[in-house]
């Protein structure tokens, strides 16, 4: 675990991880690690096919995610820097653990822990969670073309998923602060309010 702020924004897709990790990235002057989606050659084919394209998208995930992290930890954790992503790497097992099945889901976990066992662990998470309809619609608004094909009951699924493996991570880093922001009631970007909320509570987070 690091001394040092290491924050990281999760969620379901379309909860507003970027968004929110980039307003308070802003806000606060801190170095932001964006995880790389579009730039995955398999996702049009992952949401057509799940089952045939699930391996290649989660290692694809998985190996850019690791060097992301390991870049972070010499430029900025190793030297006490503070830094905001807008993903924890615990998100790969979240996926994995629905799309792969059989000898590829047992493969994949091993390797996931082979390459994160070393890493460090955000120390403050801020979870957005937020409903089946919330997501619909802003996934909706921001118009990706491949998010198009996700199944409500796939989206559904997610969420139950995010909030067992909150659960699992309190139980599992019990040093690690979970700040759970209701993305139904709260609306960091239209509501400036809501915004300014979660940016004091994580500014007395990051003392």
């Amino acid at each position: 675990m690091t001394h040092a702020p290491f924050i990281a924004v999760e969620g379901p897709i379309g909860a507003g991880k970027t968004t929110l990790a980039t307003m308070l990235a802003g806000e606060y002057d801190l170095p932001l690690i964006k995880e790389i989606v579009d730039e995955n050659p398999f996702l049009d084919k992952f949401y057509q096919n799940m089952d045939d394209w699930s391996f290649q998208l989660e290692m694809f995930f998985l190996c850019n995610r690791y060097k992301q992290l390991e870049d972070t930890v010499k430029e900025y954790i190793s030297q006490g820097r503070p830094v905001i992503s807008d993903y924890h790497i615990y998100k790969n097992l979240i996926f994995a653990e629905r799309t792969l099945k059989g000898t590829l889901r047992e493969k994949y976990r091993q390797i996931y822990q082979v390459l994160t066992g070393d890493l460090p662990k955000p120390n403050i998470i801020l979870y957005i969670r937020a409903d089946l309809e919330t997501l619909l619609a802003r996934i909706f608004k921001r118009g990706r073309s491949f998010e198009e094909e996700i199944s409500p009951a796939y989206l559904q699924q997610l969420i139950e998923d995010y909030d067992t493996a909150m659960a699992s991570l309190a139980l599992r880093e019990p040093s690690t602060v979970i700040v759970t922001i209701d993305g139904n009631r709260v609306d960091f970007v239209e509501n400036k309010e809501d915004y300014a909320a979660i940016a004091a509570q994580l500014k007395e987070l990051m003392k």
